[in-house]
């Protein structure tokens, strides 16, 4: 027999989906204030070529980005100070944190398991291994990602945290090395939502997944 059980409380709910679209119009603000000044590049590859410039009209809106981005940023931050407040107060966080001293190797597990190399899932309560780490990164990230951004906003007024960073230049590549770490942990969530099907990312829309008794 199926029934609706609660997985996802509705604060929870309302604070994912309101960092999604912020996410995702940071990231593309702070693509056109890349375009001014794009020194990172592996080899002859550049993370921007010209053709994507082109075919996204990226170029010559400098002061579009910065407006966009600094206007999103206090957005971003409150969002997130509200969401790591809501998840303490609540106690949430026992299921988003690992705990256990198995997390790494539980979570490669978990890996091996979404590859189809391993059949058997390791134990988990509301979430897997790999999800409290994956989950507990990005909120770090988003720290991080905050700190080394006003440290290239202010880095006159806020000497002390652009040193912290190794510097101007190193901020500004610990900065972007994040974004590339939000784009990559974007698609591999949204890959495992597809694969976990239509249950689970209801789920996260209407708070009850459905589950059948054993």
């Amino acid at each position: 027999m199926a029934k609706l059980k609660l997985k996802h409380l509705r604060a929870v709910r309302w604070f994912h989906w309101i960092n999604f679209p912020l996410l995702a119009l940071m990231i593309w603000s702070g693509v056109l204030i890349y375009w001014a000044y794009s020194p990172y590049h592996i080899g002859s590859f550049h993370f921007f070529p010209q053709w994507f410039v082109s075919a996204l009209g990226i170029n010559n809106r400098l002061a579009e980005g910065m407006a966009l981005h600094f206007t999103l940023m206090w957005l971003f931050v409150a969002n997130g100070i509200a969401y790591v407040a809501y998840t303490i107060l609540s106690g949430e966080w026992r299921y988003l944190v690992p705990r256990s001293p198995r997390a790494f190797r539980d979570a490669w597990q978990v890996v091996l398991h979404d590859l189809h190399l391993r059949r058997e899932m390791p134990a988990q309560e509301k979430y897997n291994a790999a999800q409290q780490l994956a989950y507990t990164g990005i909120v770090l990230m988003g720290a991080g990602s905050v700190l080394s951004g006003l440290a290239i906003y202010k880095p006159a007024q806020l000497w002390w945290l652009a040193a912290l960073c190794g510097g101007y230049t190193s901020a500004r590549l610990i900065h972007f090395v994040l974004t590339i770490g939000y784009v990559l942990f974007f698609l591999v969530h949204v890959a495992q939502v597809a694969m976990a099907g239509w249950n689970n990312f209801r789920s996260m829309i209407a708070g009850y997944e459905l589950v059948r008794d054993e």
